[in-house]
C-alpha cells in the first residue's frame, strides 16, 4: 500500500505507555471486534477460553504498560492513521452521495490494557469497535501476532483489520449493530451467534468496500494480503487449529470462505447496498 507521506487522521489518541491496572477482560455491550478473542483463547492460549477472565475486575492486579513505544510500533501508529484518514475520505463521500453526515469514529492506540465506555480490555481481545464511546482500540503489536501467528503478512493485512473495524462504526450509524443486539436478547445462543456472524460477514463487506474506493493507492498484491487475512481469522480456521475439530455453532465470525467471499464481494461492488447480510437469499449466494 502506497502510505508513506499522506494525511494522517486527526482522529488519533495515543495512550501507548500509559499505566493502568491488570484487569483482565470486562468488556460490557456495545463491542465488536475483528475475531482476536477466538484467535486467542483457541491459539495463544492453548484452547482455554477461561484464561482470558483471569483476574477480571479492577485495581488489585498488577500493573501494565509503561513501556516506551519502539520507532518500529510508531511507524506502524503511522501507517494507522494514514489507513484511518483514507477511511475517512471513502466513507464521508459514501454517506454524502446518500444524503447522510459521516461522523468519524477515533482511534485509540493502547499498550497491554485499556479502558474504554465498554468496559476494560486486555489486548488479547485483538482490535475492537466501542459503539459507547464511537472508538476503535488497537495495541499494535497485535499486527505481529497476525503476520508471525497466523501468516497474514503485508501492510493491507493490517489495514483491512482497521477497514473492518470501521466497518463496526459504519453500523453503529447506520443502526444496523443496535437491532442486531436487540433481537439477541430474545434468542438462543446459537441463533444469537449466528446473528453476529452476518453482523461480522457484513463488517467485512465494508472492508472490502473501501478496498474498492481507495483502490488508486493499492500495491499489486494488497488485496491478496487481505483475503489472506481474513482468512486466517475465520471461525473454523481458528477453531480446528486450536482444537482440532470445529462447533459451527460456536461460530460468531464466520467461516474463512465467508470472509475472503464477503470481502470480495465488497471489492467487487464498491456499493454499500450490496451488502446486506441479513438477507436470507443474498447470503446463500454468496456463500454460507
Amino acid at each position: 500500500m502506497q502510505w508513506k507521506g499522506r494525511r494522517e487522521s486527526q482522529n488519533v489518541e495515543d495512550r501507548r505507555g500509559r499505566r493502568m491496572p491488570r484487569g483482565g477482560l470486562a468488556m460490557g455491550g456495545g463491542v465488536s471486534g475483528i475475531g482476536l478473542l477466538v484467535l486467542l483463547a483457541y491459539v495463544l492460549l492453548g484452547g482455554n477460553p477461561g484464561a482470558l477472565l483471569q483476574g477480571t475486575g479492577g485495581g488489585g492486579g498488577r500493573f501494565v504498560g509503561g513501556k516506551t513505544p519502539t520507532a518500529q510500533e510508531d511507524e506502524l501508529a503511522r501507517f494507522a492513521s494514514v489507513v484511518l484518514a483514507d477511511t475517512e475520505v471513502v466513507w464521508q463521500e459514501q454517506f454524502r452521495s446518500r444524503g447522510k453526515r459521516y461522523q468519524e469514529p477515533t482511534m485509540v492506540f493502547f499498550t497491554d490494557a485499556v479502558e474504554s465506555a465498554c468496559g476494560s480490555a486486555d489486548a488479547a481481545v485483538g482490535p475492537f469497535y466501542c459503539s459507547g464511546d464511537e472508538k476503535i482500540y488497537l495495541d499494535l503489536s497485535f499486527y505481529e501476532d497476525l503476520a508471525k501467528k497466523l501468516g497474514a503478512k503485508g501492510d493491507f493485512a493490517q489495514a483491512y483489520v482497521i477497514a473492518h473495524e470501521v466497518g463496526h462504526h459504519l453500523q453503529h450509524l447506520l443502526g444496523t449493530s443496535g437491532k442486531v443486539h436487540r433481537e439477541q436478547q430474545r434468542l438462543s445462543q446459537a441463533q444469537a451467534n449466528a446473528l453476529s456472524v452476518r453482523l461480522e460477514l457484513q463488517a467485512d463487506f465494508y472492508a472490502g468496500v473501501f478496498a474498492h474506493h481507495a483502490r488508486k493507492f493499492l500495491d499489486p498484491g494488497d488485496i491478496e494480503e487481505a483475503l489472506s487475512a481474513a482468512n486466517a481469522i475465520g471461525d473454523d480456521t481458528l477453531q480446528r487449529r486450536g482444537r482440532g475439530r470445529v462447533v459451527p455453532d460456536s461460530f460468531t465470525h464466520g467461516t474463512s470462505a465467508q470472509r475472503m467471499a464477503w470481502f470480495r464481494r465488497g471489492f467487487e461492488s464498491g456499493k454499500l447496498e450490496d451488502g446486506d447480510t441479513f438477507d436470507d437469499r443474498l447470503f446463500e449466494r454468496v456463500g454460507r
